[in-house]
């Protein structure tokens, strides 16, 4: 999952351009099963050392302006240290390695779900987190495994089709725009989609509707046969896609310079774009969306679980949450960021934050996994949607 860093800086410069522990050393080395959750926060330990994406740990290097990460030192006295991860894999792959014991990570879904299942995060004592009842309702139940709460929510947001209205005469509203080959033919060239294995589960949400013998209930739980019908999709879509976005800030560049007419987005960008003066217009398919959320998770092996602690209720504060939604391009897990005119309006507006009513209709991402749920173990897991990813790359369903 790539997320958009910079928002405000990004606005600028297009119109510029345009015109658990519980404190004990010797737990540190056993797998989260057997991790005890911890009952109070303890004195902190003077560090922290977390895996994040860039821009969730921001210190005033990019922007002396912003900066949440020295007043959090300078109060709690624990010394951030930070592994920026370009990848979700190489969160993973940071967070599981046995010679490196990192307290905390910014997990998309694809890799919380696979920490939880390798015992590489630890469970998390929500009492311990002031905001935590304030956190939005559905973000809390996506990281929660055997009764157990495994991650605080951070941040989250949606995948939606934006096209240039100048360009696109009738306006889209069902993902057929993009899905159906002979509705993608009439934008060959001009189309953008995200590059992510994750993609496969808008192609089965599509599907959902238009292909009810498939039976598909939830897009991140596809059978075999459900997986390869929204390969295929994807497959056939090919042909007519401009380019895959992998950074936020292509999808922006592949819009605003006209290359781009439509394509799959996030609110982010029709955020930066439209307040940028750029003909671009959100929206909500007929068979809805899809969501992702980043939640902080406490890593197995933390040796400063105070500092964790600390952390998490540092992030979750409302003050905070807006800070980061702003720098971030992303709607905060804590709607009381856009209370007391913290967040403008029209930007709680634009990224459905505390939109019950919206926020109950997201299917929601999570890691896909043999399990289906259900006592059912004939689902596909994370490693074949990649398979099936590049597959329908090289263009054959």
């Amino acid at each position: 999952m790539r997320h958009p860093h910079r928002t405000l800086r990004a606005i600028m410069a297009l119109a510029v351009a345009l015109a658990v522990l519980a404190g004990c050393s010797d737990e540190g080395d056993k797998q989260a099963s057997t991790v005890r959750v911890a009952r109070t926060i303890g004195q902190g330990e003077g560090a922290l050392n977390l895996v994040a994406w860039p821009g969730y740990t921001e210190y005033g290097a990019s922007d002396p302006r912003v900066d949440w990460v020295s007043p959090f030192q300078e109060r709690t006295k624990c010394k951030v240290s930070v592994k920026s991860a370009a990848t979700a894999q190489e969160m993973v792959d940071l967070m599981s390695n046995p010679d490196r014991r990192y307290d905390g990570v910014s997990a998309p879904p694809e890799a919380a779900g696979q920490l939880i299942a390798a015992g590489q995060a630890a469970p998390v004592n929500p009492d311990l987190i002031d905001a935590y009842k304030d956190l939005d309702r559905d973000l809390r139940s996506q990281v929660i495994k055997d009764e157990k709460v495994y991650g605080v929510p951070f941040v989250w947001g949606v995948n939606q089709l934006m096209y240039n209205p100048k360009a696109v005469q009738s306006a889209p509203t069902s993902w057929s725009a993009l899905f159906d080959p002979a509705e993608a033919k009439k934008y060959a060239g001009r189309m953008i989609v995200r590059d992510s294995p994750l993609t496969l589960a808008d192609a089965a949400l599509y599907l959902r509707s238009r292909n009810r013998s498939l039976d598909i209930t939830d897009a991140y739980s596809l059978t075999r046969r459900q997986l390869d019908a929204a390969t295929k999709v994807l497959a056939e879509q090919r042909p007519y896609v401009r380019s895959y976005w992998l950074h936020p800030s292509d999808a922006i560049n592949s819009f605003a310079g006209g290359d781009a007419v439509i394509g799959e987005v996030w609110p982010y960008h029709v955020d930066v774009l439209s307040r940028a003066g750029r003909s671009a217009v959100g929206v909500t398919p007929k068979e809805g969306v899809t969501g992702w959320m980043d939640a902080w998770m406490i890593g197995a092996r933390a040796e400063h679980p105070s500092c964790m602690y600390q952390w998490l209720n540092w992030m979750t504060s409302p003050d905070i949450q807006q800070q980061v939604a702003e720098w971030d391009g992303v709607a905060p897990a804590n709607p009381e960021a856009c209370s007391r005119d913290r967040l403008k309006a029209e930007f709680c507006s634009t990224y459905h934050v505390g939109d019950r009513a919206y926020i109950d209709k997201v299917v929601f991402a999570h890691t896909p996994s043999r399990d289906c749920g259900g006592g059912r173990r004939d689902c596909t897991d994370y490693e074949d949607w990649m398979r099936a990813w590049n597959k329908a790359l090289k263009g054959s369903g």
